[in-house]
């Protein structure tokens, strides 16, 4: 009998190609800092445009001098998540320029230093709730009008989303509500095509660690940069699949 010659498999073979996102459109909020920033310098590598949102105007014009070195479209736009008014201002100068926006990334994000509830103030609680699920909830809702088949959300959140860490109350509070909201967009949106991921990295080196743990060990921490990696990873998945939930921690596990 004749000996069946082998035939070669490639990687391409296997693997399924990534999308493009080269020409895409997406909107970065806590786009200046941490994983917001990270997440919108890995989206202009693969050539996606950006609209970058955030409160600090400074920083806002540090990241639209650096990105602008690349060869895309970097907007910045002053927002506040956490008013209505603002939000809703920030997507009527959106909706002069574009008529459809592919990628929201939901970056914005506050904590409080650690102490026990008993400690916290409602100043405090109502700031973090505000920024961390309210913000999520206005800019989402404005933004769906502009999001059609094959768009994709990310909401970043925490592994605070479903392990409680004491002295973090309202942290805690806003991102278990953060990930509710973040399921029943999900939902929702299915069979509207539009994807919904909830990225809930562990311990990473950015600046939040400031408020909460100013003298945390950070080489311990992943960086912003390996998070910011994985969600791109997960919008370049062919449209056909999703990652429900991109779960990241250190190798050393949480702090």
């Amino acid at each position: 009998m004749k000996k069946a010659t082998p035939i070669p498999v490639t990687p391409a073979d296997v693997e399924p190609a990534a999308v493009s996102l080269r020409g895409k459109l997406a909107l970065v909020t806590g786009a200046t800092q941490g994983i917001g920033l990270a997440t919108a310098q890995s989206l202009a590598a693969q050539g996606c445009d950006l609209i970058l949102c955030a409160r600090n105007q400074r920083r806002l014009a540090a990241a639209e001098s650096q990105l602008s070195r690349t060869p895309i479209s970097v907007q910045t736009l002053s927002c506040d998540v956490r008013d209505e008014n603002s939000v809703a201002s920030m997507f009527a100068t959106i909706r002069k320029k574009v008529s459809h926006l592919d990628i929201l990334i939901n970056s914005a994000g506050i904590a409080h230093p650690f102490k026990p509830i008993t400690s916290l103030s409602t100043k405090e609680w109502n700031q973090v709730l505000a920024t961390n699920l309210t913000g999520t909830f206005l800019v989402t809702r404005t933004a769906l009008p502009l999001m059609s088949r094959g768009s994709s959300i990310v909401n970043v959140l925490s592994m605070s989303s479903k392990r409680a860490f004491p002295n973090l109350g309202a942290y805690n509070a806003s991102k278990f509500g953060a990930l509710g909201l973040t399921n029943t967009l999900r939902e929702e949106l299915r069979s509207q095509g539009i994807r919904v991921i909830a990225a809930l990295p562990g311990s990473t080196d950015t600046p939040i660690w400031n408020t909460l743990w100013p003298e945390a060990p950070r080489h311990r921490m992943m960086r912003a940069e390996t998070v910011a990696q994985a969600i791109v990873a997960a919008l370049r998945l062919p449209p056909d699949t999703t990652v429900e939930e991109l779960d990241l921690m250190p190798t050393g596990g949480a702090l």
